[in-house]
């Protein structure tokens, strides 16, 4: 649906530009913006690369480690139904520690891994568990410490202070998660009760 809007949007544009004469500047724009996408991907790619390096030596170091210790108990109050010593249960904790800090790309794996565990601890493969549920609200609203790709494309778009976000994206994904996991639970209850 979202690329007809984008499509709409362009032809839409592009009929008017054709129509007020200004094909021109719709061309021009078109050629720089497409070559700063190439400039900001290259830039952005070394940076993740960086970042990811970073969590590959986080995970070396058992750093990553502590902090899934650390997130651990609270993990286990949001899935009590997942033994703690089954593989969803590690790789959930996995990929809430990514999002913590703001590598999305790095948590993707470990969300899928974590997905593909809880449905071996499902009785209905067509349905979804609370579970799973429950995951699938906290790695959308991810919590988030470091926002990692955001200072990226900061730093990519030249700001002079690329992590003057951090304060803001802490206070904004951790009222989204409080919101989340509270709206979750009280649609959990509500169904329980229909």
């Amino acid at each position: 649906m979202l690329n007809y809007i984008w499509f709409i949007l362009l032809a839409v544009g592009t009929v008017f530009a054709a129509y007020t004469g200004n094909m021109a500047a719709v061309t021009e724009s078109a050629l720089v913006a497409a070559a700063d996408a190439v400039r900001i991907i290259i830039e952005i790619t070394g940076l993740l690369c960086l970042w990811l390096g970073m969590l590959k030596i986080a995970e070396a170091s058992g750093l990553v480690g502590l902090l899934a210790k650390l997130i651990s108990p609270l993990a286990q109050r949001l899935f009590p139904d997942i033994p703690r010593q089954h593989p969803a249960f590690a790789a959930m904790v996995m990929n809430i520690a990514a999002n913590l800090l703001g590598l999305g790309n790095a948590a993707t794996p470990f969300g899928l891994k974590a997905m593909e565990h809880l449905q071996t601890l499902n009785d209905s493969p067509d349905t979804a568990t609370p579970s799973m549920i429950t995951f699938l609200v906290l790695n959308t609203s991810s919590f988030t410490f470091i926002p990692t790709l955001v200072i990226s494309l900061r730093t990519a778009a030249g700001s002079s202070e690329p992590t003057e976000i951090i304060g803001a994206t802490i206070i904004a994904t951790a009222c989204g998660t409080v919101f989340a996991v509270f709206f979750d639970r009280l649609l959990r209850r509500y169904y329980r009760r229909r």
